[in-house]
């Protein structure tokens, strides 16, 4: 069987899972397993593009994912008059100020190069005298802006925009922190790069957490409006009450599926958008740069290669598409909840995805995209009817079965470990291969 044909396989088997999920469970549950999987394999793509082209190992991508979130809810919610009024002005002296604080510490540490040990004294004043003028300024706006109906707003808001558009913002605000990241991150060796970029995204999503007057932290922002349509309103017209009656589907069932769909077809753009221009990278010389300073840095750095610079730009370039995908995700959740982003649990979901479907290979990526999550989603219910077909012989209440039963819950890392180490044993390389050119 030649390659083509074997991806072609592996794809249509995909296929076959989720039309299988479709006919047993619902096809309101395929779909909706079917969008997350192309958010995950838009993330993997990100991943394998700082990895695979790069070797840069990146494990702060919830990071930049919740970045992306920020950037749909500040975009698509309207904004909080009264808040604004009560502390918006206070917000915006806060920002000035930590724009002269950072640009004070840089001109001292410039300026005092020759003062030896006092360089860091001296710097490190200026640097604390304009973080207290900050919190001065900021801190009773927070207080006030906080204040203004706290259960039910108690922030800025956004600007009201089509949060379609915030796709694009993620991705802007994910690559402006990975520059930030890089230029601070990129000259230490690998294993220090992971440790910083973890820390990093750990900052990331504690301000997100804890900012309510930009983000409410933990209260969650809920009720994001849509790009497709809602349900309740489909239901209201005639046109479709006609089309899911001549159908014989139920008419919630006709509504809740056509909004999936509708989702599916946005999402599917820009993955065949993301994954396009990731392969016409990937061809071009600029990839074939990329794949030379990721297997031998020192040789492209003698031959005249860049690499700290090539590294940041493709660190960036990875970064903004976690973002998007970040901005994706919480388009489809509907609200944007900070503390559901776990850096370690699901960046290493992420990993994985790129581990199984092949580093290096966008469309490997793509299909590790698929598998990790389909398989993150429905090994609970498969675990479940694995454990009552196992222990259909036993009694209802015999504390054996009652265990298993439980434990089917926790069937999701068994799962994971089990279908790693099964690629790992089989093709090391991934279920495809990056091909070398």
């Amino acid at each position: 069987m030649s390659a083509v044909a074997r991806n072609l396989a592996l794809f249509a088997v995909m296929a076959l899972l989720f039309t299988i999920v479709g006919f047993i469970q619902s096809w309101d549950v395929s779909l909706t397993l079917l969008n997350m999987c192309i958010i995950s394999a838009i993330m993997a793509l990100g991943v394998n593009i700082q990895w695979g082209y790069a070797g840069l190992f990146n494990v702060g991508t919830m990071g930049f994912a919740a970045l992306g979130g920020l950037a749909a809810m500040l975009v698509s919610v309207p904004p909080v008059t009264a808040a604004w009024q009560a502390g918006g002005m206070g917000i915006f002296g806060a920002i000035l100020a930590a724009l002269l604080t950072v640009a004070a510490g840089m001109y001292t540490w410039r300026r005092t190069a020759g003062l030896g040990r006092r360089r860091y004294w001296l710097t490190g004043l200026v640097t604390l005298v304009g973080y207290v003028v900050l919190r001065l300024i900021a801190d009773p706006a927070i207080a006030a802006i906080e204040a203004v109906d706290a259960t039910t707003s108690g922030f800025l808001g956004g600007v009201g925009m089509p949060i379609i558009l915030s796709w694009v913002v993620g991705g802007v605000f994910a690559a402006g922190a990975a520059w930030v990241v890089g230029k601070i991150s990129l000259g230490l060796r690998s294993d220090y790069l992971a440790i910083a970029t973890l820390g990093i995204s750990e900052i990331i999503i504690y301000f997100l957490k804890f900012e309510e007057w930009l983000t409410r932290g933990v209260k969650n922002v809920t009720g994001l409006p849509r790009p497709v349509p809602y349900e309740v309103n489909l239901k209201q017209s005639e046109a479709f009450q006609a089309w899911a009656t001549g159908l014989g589907m139920k008419l919630e069932t006709a509504a809740s599926i056509t909004v999936k769909l509708c989702y599916a077809g946005l999402f599917a753009s820009v993955l065949l958008v993301v994954l396009y221009l990731s392969e016409v990278a990937l061809r071009s010389p600029w990839g074939r740069m990329m794949r030379a300073i990721r297997d031998n840095e020192t040789a492209a750095a003698a031959m005249g290669k860049n690499v700290t610079s090539r590294h940041l730009q493709v660190f960036i370039l990875g970064s903004a598409v976690v973002g998007v995908a970040g901005a994706m995700l919480t388009t489809l959740d509907g609200q944007f909840n900070p503390p559901t982003y776990q850096p370690l649990r699901f960046t290493f979901l992420i990993w994985v995805m790129v581990i199984i479907g092949g580093s290096g290979n966008n469309w490997g990526a793509v299909l590790g995209g698929f598998i990790i999550w389909f398989f993150w989603i429905e090994a609970e219910p498969i675990g479940l009817w694995l454990m009552t077909t196992i222990t259909s012989g036993m009694a209802a209440d015999h504390w054996l079965r009652l265990h298993l039963i439980e434990s089917a819950a926790h069937m999701r890392l068994l799962t994971m470990g089990l279908v790693l180490l099964l690629v790992l044993r089989f093709a090391p390389r991934g279920l495809i291969p990056e091909v070398k050119r």
